[in-house]
């Protein structure tokens, strides 16, 4: 199992990470679009995350869930090569690793969105705080 102490967003990966975050494609910036700002189920995600020596689409550190989305060059022999060594160095650290095709992304926004929140652990964040309904009837 690869050392964990020191393989998140590696110094010299900065430059390219900035990159990458600063040039979404299509398909990253809508799927970005919904979830930022823990807008699915309350769980955090960063973009452009650097793992170790791989830098991946979207990362959820309380789900340990990386999520990637893929182009042409990932459907070639090398690309899915890759892909497979990349999957795998990623579970070796007991992460979770979801792909999708950027073209879902554009038309099946939602059922992308239901599968990675079909992801999460069965822990459930706390809700947001609401009235409870006794308290609302109170003035009555």
């Amino acid at each position: 199992m690869p050392d964990t102490n020191h393989i998140h967003n590696l110094g010299y990966q900065k430059p390219i990470r900035r990159t990458l975050r600063n040039n979404l494609t299509p398909a990253e910036a809508l799927l970005w679009k919904a979830l930022q700002r823990s807008q699915l189920a309350g769980r955090k995600f960063r973009r452009q995350h650097g793992i170790g020596p791989y830098i991946v689409d979207f990362y959820c550190p309380a789900e340990k869930l990386v999520v990637g989305l893929d182009g042409a060059g990932h459907f070639t022999a090398s690309g899915e090569a890759q892909d497979m060594e990349r999957d795998a160095y990623l579970g070796g650290l007991d992460l979770k690793v979801l792909r999708f095709e950027n073209k879902l992304i554009a038309q099946h926004i939602e059922s992308v969105l239901a599968a990675i929140e079909a992801a999460f652990q069965a822990t459930v964040l706390p809700p947001a705080t609401t009235p409870s309904p006794s308290s609302s009837e109170e003035g009555n």
